[in-house]
């Protein structure tokens, strides 16, 4: 696809001379015919000069949670900048335009940073139609870790005046081919006679048009185009939404999400995909507990823990980590880092399948975890049973958003707790900790050790906030995760200790 940061980069353009990024003869990077970047195709848009007649030239600072660079005009106004990366000198299209702020994607690129690298995939930019499922692949990888570790910095501190006291060493991995989850949307194109299966396009409800996708594992990366060709095919292809990926070792299934019940051909169309491409085919009529397979007895899917000697069974619309390789380097961490005891009792909130909670069980007395989904309770424990641990792990259904003291009097004591929430975090058990310390806690119920794994820095700062400043806790290790390269998403975990 041409125009784009991408083309620019890739042609070799560089140094101190200007760079025109929108590279598309008229500056309209949002493609509604005008340019003047406000979508709505009246050509009113409020925006600078062109290039060239008089537009500010801007220093880009940092980098903020959605991988916009952040720089300031002469007048003290911010102006967020799409594309843009911290140490270049830079202008902007503006396409958003409030008392305090500004918006928009970089239009030009006098200065350019060290780290800006030739993005791997040709979908990325910000040309029209360009996809939206990655905002940070003109970034080194390296350089994308430490933003992420800076703003974990930042929201401990501007959010919760928290500050830990030591960093941990960030976990990376593979930049590529790690996404063993993904939800594909698909569309068929009547106009066209064309299907679209992938991501959404940036900044937009409709499809990309993907041919590939790097972040995707090799072999599934390559099915885009099949997937394409079989749907158009398919005589319900006008009512098939979307496509769930879950990869494993040595199995590759795809949910089929259908509005409508398929007929006897486009089932034998599945049949002979599945055997043509050695994939998996499950259907999904309704909600996520009408999942079945295409044909039964095919492998399972499981992902392996082996430093805890686990094999963690599950089904296709289970939530599991996007990243196996980063999720067992986090378990390892923050089973290490919680050191249970083996005369100890561990809660794991927030269970899910038992990702952490049965490799806790190997170490600890006993575990109990505790998750809101009465469906993964019961995978849980089936996985406890098939690994060996059922003894020591045991599993309870609980809404964890609404716990509160009198709730862990009811749940008993834990020397030692792992808190994994979803983006919402665990306000309420922060909340109850602070109760309890109110109140004396005279039973010993707080832990003495808390290790909290977030998807959040904003609601892991909230709750670290409460767990220092009303709790009694001490933020004594920190640090990123890089589960999702090449994204705005920050993964992190955290170490608080009981003064």
């Amino acid at each position: 696809m041409d125009s784009g940061i991408g083309s620019e980069i890739d042609s070799g353009i560089g140094g101190n001379s200007p760079i025109d990024v929108n590279g598309n003869g008229n500056g309209n990077v949002n493609g509604d015919g005008d340019g003047d970047g406000d979508g709505d195709g009246d050509g009113s848009g409020d925006r600078a000069p062109a290039a060239g007649g008089g537009r500010e030239w801007l220093e880009v600072e940092s980098l903020d949670l959605e991988a916009q660079g952040v720089a300031h005009r002469a007048d003290g106004k911010v102006v967020f900048i799409e594309g843009a990366l911290p140490g270049e000198r830079v202008q902007v299209q503006v396409s958003r335009k409030k008392n305090q702020w500004e918006q928009g994607p970089v239009s030009a690129i006098a200065r350019q940073s060290a780290q800006r690298v030739p993005p791997r995939c040709p979908h990325f930019g910000l040309q029209a139609g360009a996809c939206g499922g990655c905002k940070m692949q003109h970034l080194h990888p390296a350089a994308q870790v430490a933003v992420k570790q800076r703003a974990l910095e930042d929201a401990l501190w501007h959010l919760a005046k928290v500050r830990a006291a030591q960093l941990l060493r960030p976990l990376e991995g593979p930049a590529w081919g790690y996404r063993a989850r993904a939800r594909l949307s698909v569309r068929y194109v009547a106009k066209k006679g064309t299907v679209l299966v992938g991501f959404h396009e940036r900044k937009s409800r409709y499809v990309a048009d993907m041919r590939v996708c790097p972040v995707l594992p090799p072999e599934v990366s390559g099915l885009l185009m099949p997937l394409r060709a079989l749907v158009g095919a398919m005589d319900q292809r006008e009512r098939l939404p979307q496509i769930e990926l879950a990869a494993a070792e040595g199995v590759t299934a795809l949910v089929l999400r259908h509005l409508q019940p398929l007929s006897a051909a486009d089932r034998q169309r599945l049949h002979d995909f599945a055997a043509a491409h050695g994939v998996q085919w499950w259907l999904q009529p309704q909600g996520p507990e009408t999942v079945h397979p295409l044909d039964e007895g095919g492998p399972e899917l499981a992902y392996r823990l082996p430093e805890f000697g686990l094999t963690m069974p599950f089904k296709p619309t289970d939530f599991t980590q996007v990243n196996p390789e980063i999720n067992r380097v986090l378990v390892e961490r923050a089973v290490r880092l919680l050191d249970p005891r083996s005369d100890e009792r561990v809660i794991d909130w927030f269970c899910g399948l038992g990702n952490f909670t049965l490799a806790l069980a190997t170490r600890a007395r006993d575990v109990l975890g505790l998750e809101g989904s009465a469906t993964l309770v019961a995978r849980a424990a089936e996985n406890a049973r098939r690994n060996g641990l059922h003894d020591r792990a045991r599993f309870q259904a609980r809404n964890l958003f609404e716990i509160g003291a009198d709730d862990l009097h009811a749940l008993g004591g834990a020397q030692r707790w792992l808190i994994d929430p979803p983006r919402e975090g665990a306000f309420a058990l922060a909340k109850a900790l602070a109760e309890l310390r109110q109140a004396g806690d005279a039973a010993g119920l707080a832990p003495q050790r808390i290790v909290y794994v977030s998807c959040n820095p904003a609601t892991l700062a909230r709750d670290a906030g409460l767990l220092v400043h009303q709790a009694g806790y001490r933020c004594t290790l920190a640090g990123v995760v890089n589960m999702f390269p090449h994204t705005a998403h920050v993964e992190s975990i955290a170490v608080f200790y009981r003064l």
